[in-house]
């Protein structure tokens, strides 16, 4: 596993699954949030996020405040690093301080792109004070001797905020096989879009009363953990019409063209 995307994806599977797997407990983690991707939650069209728009950042927030909500539920204590965009406004960096301030989270910029381990530093401080003297006493959100279904429900009703878990006709046959196996033990690794809390990627920001569907789950006996497969997400994605690789080219002087 690991720990990217957001709270909902690699965070818990790193302290659901390996954290318990390895017998290690977490004393800090860092959110790291974007202004553009606060926007966007917040309903503000992609090809504008970079256009100074407080109001939807604000609308925005509960998004962060879910992921941060969700790292407290572990027990531990969170630390937002804004990671700076040329394009943000000091407008939009003070409202989500002042969120966090709100929610008693510590918040720093970070500054890692134009200033280098420099635009770091502060971050690395509020970590160290975080880890020395956050109080977290890591708790998984659930037990892996708890019943598959069980393990599934207490994902995503407590970290995504689902209403209730709807299993697919395939899923139901995948639990007997389960069961019959004798793998019930096995911790779960939950397939889902990265761009909602829910399996839908259209319900952005915080969704609410929301139905998780599990269409089928894969049985990954080699690594230890069960695959629910939830929405309509591809566990490869697929490559472009035309890959990027077609506009890639150097010159006869060794230069090279096309990368970005």
């Amino acid at each position: 596993t690991e720990a990217g995307f957001g709270a909902d994806l690699g965070a818990e599977k790193f302290l659901d699954i390996k954290c318990q797997s390895a017998g290690i407990a977490p004393k800090a983690v860092v959110i790291v949030a974007t202004v553009r991707a606060l926007k966007y939650h917040g309903g503000a069209p992609l090809d504008d996020l970079k256009t100074e728009n407080v109001d939807a950042l604000k609308s925005g927030l509960e998004n962060m405040d879910k992921h941060i909500e969700n790292i407290q539920q572990f027990g531990i204590a969170p630390v937002v690093a804004i990671n700076k965009f040329v394009s943000d406004s000091d407008a939009e960096h003070n409202a989500i301080k002042a969120r966090c301030n709100e929610l008693g989270v510590k918040c720093v910029i970070s500054d890692v792109w134009g200033k280098g381990g420099e635009g770091a530093i502060e971050l690395a401080t509020e970590v160290v004070d975080a880890v020395e003297n956050g109080g977290s006493t890591f708790t998984p959100i659930y037990d892996w001797a708890s019943p598959v279904k069980d393990k599934i429900e207490a994902i995503a009703k407590k970290v995504y905020g689902a209403s209730s878990v709807e299993y697919g006709t395939t899923a139901r046959r995948d639990l007997r096989r389960i069961a019959k196996l004798g793998l019930d033990h096995l911790p779960i690794c939950i397939a889902k879009t990265q761009k909602s809390l829910s399996d839908n990627p259209k319900l952005l920001g915080r969704p609410r009363d929301f139905q998780i569907t599990v269409r089928e789950i894969e049985i990954a006996a080699g690594a230890g953990f069960l695959v629910p497969i939830t929405g309509d997400i591809m566990r490869m994605p697929g490559l472009p019409g035309v890959p990027s690789a077609n506009h890639i080219d150097i010159s006869d002087d060794g230069l090279i063209s096309g990368l970005f």
